[in-house]
Order: C-alpha cells, then structure tokens, then sequence
C-alpha cells in the first residue's frame, strides 16, 4: 500500500491514477491531519509526501515519523517544488529516503518509488555484536538494555556497518548505499554522522574505525547475526 499526501487535488487524482496503473494499492490524503489519524489504523509500505501542505506540513510529519518507533521504518519519498540543495538536504537529514522535485514524471515517480521499496525492505532481521542489539522490523537499537536515541540514519548507517563487519567503506559507498544513489552531497555527511554515532555509542563507538584515505570499517569482533524472513 503505497500513501500518497498531496493537497493539489490535480496532482493528487494523477498519482493515484499511475501508481494503480503500475500495480500498486494507493490511497491518498490532502492533509497532514488526516494521514495522521489513519496511521493509527494502518500502516503503509511506503509514503509519498508533499512538504507544502495546509496546517502540519511534510517536514513536520516526516519529523514526527521518524521520532515514533511503530513508524520510523515506514519508506519516504519527499515531493515538492522547492528544488535548491538546502530543502534537499534538510529532507535527507530529517530521514527522508528520496526526492522528487515537481514538476516530476510520473515514470519517474513509479521508478523511484520501485527503488526505494527494493533498497528499504530488507529481510527482518536483529543484530548483535558485544552488546549491541539493532531490530530492523521495530527500528530499535539497545546498547547493554539500554534504548539508543538514533536518528533514522544513523540507525541505517549502524545496521549497515554490523551486517558487514570488517569491511571497508568509503565514503561515497556510504553516501550511495544509507541516502541513495540520487543523493549529492559532500562526503562530510558521512563524517559528521559517524562522529554523532560514535558519541552515541560511548565507549562502543571505538569499534567504528577510521580507515585512513578509504573511509570507515565495522572492527571484525565477537559478533552475532540471526535472519527471519517475514513472508
């Protein structure tokens, strides 16, 4: 089910209209209100989400997705007419996962919507690796029991780096595999979310090493890793 809230009823109808096309279940929502209170009853795979809307725009509601543990997974692909780097930018960093700028195609719209359900559905699983424990199905992350406050990246950058221990990544791969191949920015928000995380992490944070003129690597421990496929 895919939700798209869009307050233009024009481009609203169209977008229902070629995503049905594609295959998808769709339903749609003017407001930020509305696609509020029907997350209390229902939870999409992934939601398209205008950030000019009347009354709670998309950067708010985005926000207040990633904040809430029973939706901080759910995809989302930002749409809107601001096109600068900035918005952009401030969509990536509030944990938008792709970004369309109107006017945009609906071939693209379908593209990208198909790339972001193959590349932030992965198979439900739990990591562990000394003391650290990360669920992907209920984005939870404990250190030693304790619940981490990690934003909707560096939870994704995490979970990246425990399922490849002893790897090394530079920072382009990181930019391309945790914000998208669409995403361009200079490499130092990798830097700056890394250190965030390390910070997080206390002590932990030590096992993220810096691998100099690559990037980073997961140090190859005593680690853990168990698999459920949900389907």
């Amino acid at each position: 089910m895919i939700w798209c809230v869009e307050d233009d009823a024009g481009i609203r109808e169209i977008e229902l209209y070629t995503l049905r096309a594609a295959g998808f279940e769709v339903r749609a929502f003017a407001d930020g209100a509305s696609f509020w209170e029907a997350l209390k009853k229902e939870r999409p795979e992934l939601i398209l989400l205008d950030v000019m809307l009347p009354g709670l725009d998309g950067m708010e509601l985005l926000h207040r997705l990633r904040q809430h543990p029973a939706y901080a997974s759910i995809p989302v692909i930002m749409a809107t007419a601001k096109g600068n780097e900035a918005d952009r930018l401030q969509g990536f960093d509030f944990g938008a996962d792709d970004y369309l700028v109107k006017p945009f195609s609906m071939m693209e719209m379908v593209a990208r919507v198909k790339a972001v359900l193959k590349r932030c559905s992965p198979v439900a699983r739990a990591l562990g690796f000394n003391g650290l424990h990360l669920d992907s199905a209920s984005h939870k992350a404990t250190l030693d029991g304790e619940r981490l406050p990690l934003t909707h990246k560096e939870f994704k950058l995490l979970e990246f780096l425990l399922a490849h221990p002893g790897t090394a990544f530079s920072r382009e791969q990181l930019l391309t595999e945790i914000w998208g191949q669409d995403y361009y920015s200079e490499t130092r928000t990798v830097d700056m979310h890394i250190r965030t995380l390390r910070q997080k992490l206390g002590a932990w944070g030590e096992c993220i090493e810096t691998v100099r003129g690559v990037g980073y690597r997961l140090e190859k421990m005593a680690w853990s890793i168990e698999s459920s496929d949900p389907s």
